[in-house]
């Protein structure tokens, strides 16, 4: 890959990381960097990954370089050898030798010894083992615990904001009807947390239990040894291969209008705002997220220049404002109140959270104290009559789906999401889009049908609920997790993951959609000028308060649509060429890697005939018109 196809992907010119298929008769496993993605049993995926995993104490995940790797492959068995480190910030190392063996039996081996050459210290060393959640989600599995004792259950169908199973040694599941995989752990204690809710796709089973304290120290010169074996038993009736020929899109029914489409302004983006407001009503947003922390140094002088960019752009918005709890709820809120009514900003709404729920808890740990919500809310309500009133959780679902607010007090509850808590390579972010669906339907099961939006949504994260700092990665050139400055942002990438995103919670009623800013690390412009995501916002506006009708891909993982009224917006979430069936004539406006110089120079895409099929490059996106002969 050149560097400038790379960088018109990805934003960057690191390389995607290198992927070799390993295969042993009908067992086969990518293998990625050390560890193994997307293990399938006669073509159908067992287990998502198996990964040997260090975390850093801000549970940023170090990245070892791989060293005296062998791969040895015959027709029924695959072998591989490699050794690894991880250097802690004080000097001290980590090493590992690890083995991998996958036999045509459906047998595969993953073993590991660790040992540092001083105490070092750590949130996580070991393995993950990732369940993927199609398929799985709600079906039965059957767990050994580490005492011997058997626990017949069921994966979590809702997300559960815990862990659905602790104290693990082994978890068997189905691929297929007749087919299992039998997971054993073995060196520490696993437990399973559900990691859709962090838009994960999967469900995750790790060392060590979060009941324990963290960092510990894995001590000096002391081995540290973990093996997972996965079996996997029976054949499938059919393969997992995915039928040839063109995705088919299709609609299916009606659910009433699109949500408005809208995107975040900090302070600290306002005047770069300000200064492309051109750029700003040719995207057109129905709505504005206007984000203002007492704690970050917002103050008056911020929420004037908030009302500068409202009245050159009139647009509903919503200020979203962190409670900063050193004063009482009905002290801060009239203070707040005072302020917005001074700098002259009219408002449409204002969601409301203490700072506090900024930093998450995880399950069995002590909660911060924090004024109780309902406290807060009736505050809210106080200082702002006749406003909408919104709450929820500034930082993601997670911390909203273990601390449910309570929204009778509310007219509406929100959340935003990032792909980076976890990974960050291009597959899993790509594959968040997958655990969405099953966030809204989490947020239905437990709120109803109280208004409901989402966002601000991004690839970066803009604060980290789980440490003490987000990771840094200057001039956005690496794949980290737990960074605000994600290059994919600048790439096609981002405009794919974009319009998929709005696909994956097009049914859920949404009444606002929050995706990206206008600048800055969010943004769809920078400093030389457009980003492809910039079309993707554009199409997405396009599409608010018209009739939404249900698009429907025959193969979600590679291409996901959104409709609305006479318009259909399709991504190709995958690096390779699509060809995509609509379902009728369409005229259509392309964006991929053949014309996006032009597009991203002028500003507007080419408009081609009426077709019935279309083309899709890397990550490409289309705006299809229905014409009057469909």
């Amino acid at each position: 890959m050149n560097t400038s196809y790379a960088k018109l992907l990805y934003g960057t010119d690191e390389a995607p990381a290198a992927s070799r298929t390993l295969r042993a008769g009908p067992l086969e496993a990518d293998f990625i960097e050390g560890n193994l993605r997307a293990v399938r049993w006669h073509g159908k995926e067992a287990i998502r990954a198996i990964s040997y995993l260090v975390r850093d104490e801000n549970w940023g995940t170090y990245a070892p370089v791989l060293a005296d790797l062998t791969i040895e492959e015959s027709a029924d068995a695959f072998a591989v050898f490699y050794r690894a480190a991880c250097i802690a910030p004080n000097g001290t190392t980590l090493r590992y030798d690890a083995t991998i063996d996958g036999h045509a039996d459906g047998r595969l081996v993953f073993d590991v010894v660790a040992i540092p050459d001083g105490d070092f210290s750590t949130n996580r060393c070991g393995f993950n083992i990732l369940h993927p959640i199609i398929g799985v989600a709600g079906e039965p599995a059957r767990i050994e615990h580490v005492n011997g004792s058997i626990e017949e259950a069921h994966f979590p169908a809702s997300i559960d904001p815990a862990q659905p199973f602790l104290q693990m040694r082994e978890i068997t599941h189905t691929i297929a009807p007749g087919v299992t995989a039998t997971c054993r752990m073995e060196g520490d204690t696993f437990e399973m947390e559900d990691q859709r809710n962090w838009t994960d796709a999967s469900f995750k089973t790790y060392v060590r239990p979060l009941a324990l304290p963290w960092p510990y120290t894995l001590p000096a010169n002391q081995p540290n040894r973990q093996t997972i074996t996965l079996t996997m038993r029976g054949t499938p009736a059919d393969s997992g291969a995915t039928a040839p020929g063109p995705v088919a899109v299709s609609l299916d029914g009606s659910y009433g209008n699109a949500f408005a489409f809208g995107i975040v302004v900090t302070p600290e983006e306002t005047p770069a705002t300000l200064a492309a407001m051109d750029r700003l009503r040719e995207i057109g947003p129905q709505h504005l997220i206007l984000h203002y922390n007492p704690l970050e140094g917002h103050g008056v002088a911020h929420l004037r220049a908030f009302a500068n960019l409202l009245a050159t752009y009139p647009t509903e918005a919503t200020l979203e404002f962190v409670l900063p709890c050193r004063h009482s709820p009905s002290a801060e809120l009239d203070q707040a109140a005072k302020d917005v009514a001074e700098a002259g900003l009219r408002l449409s709404a204002v969601a409301v959270s203490p700072a506090p729920d900024l930093k998450s808890t995880p399950p069995g740990s002590k909660w911060p104290d924090c004024p109780p919500l309902n406290e807060v809310y009736h505050a809210a309500r106080q200082a702002f009559p006749g406003l909408t009133l919104g709450g929820g959780m500034f930082s993601y679902f997670t911390e909203l789906n273990r601390k449910r607010v309570p929204a009778e007090f509310l007219d509406f509850v929100t959340h935003p999401t990032s792909p980076l808590v976890h990974a960050a390579d291009d597959r899993s972010v790509m594959e968040t889009l997958e655990a969405m669906p099953f966030v809204t339907g989490s947020v239905r099961a437990i709120f109803g049908d109280k208004p409901y939006r989402i966002g601000p949504s991004a690839i970066g994260m803009r604060h980290n609920p789980y440490g003490a700092k987000l990771a840094g990665n200057p001039g956005a050139t690496r794949r980290v997790t737990m960074t605000a400055d994600d290059p994919r942002q600048k790439g096609l990438f981002a405009a794919a993951w974009m319009i998929g995103y709005a696909a994956s919670v097009a049914d859920a009623g949404l009444t606002h959609l929050t995706l990206g800013a206008l600048t800055g690390s969010f943004g769809v412009l920078d400093a030389d000028g457009l980003r492809p995501a910039f079309f993707a916002a554009q199409a997405l506006a396009l599409l608010s308060g018209k009739p939404l009708r249900l698009a429907v891909s025959s193969n979600p993982s590679k291409v996901l649509a959104i409709a609305a009224g006479d318009r259909i917006v399709v991504a190709n979430l995958t690096p390779d060429a699509v060809e995509i069936a609509l379902p009728g004539r369409y005229e259509t406006a392309i964006l991929d890697e053949s014309n996006a110089a032009d597009a991203l120079r002028t500003g507007r895409l080419a408009v081609h005939g009426t077709t019935d099929a279309i083309v899709l490059g890397a990550f490409g996106i289309a705006l299809a018109t229905e014409t009057a002969t469909s």
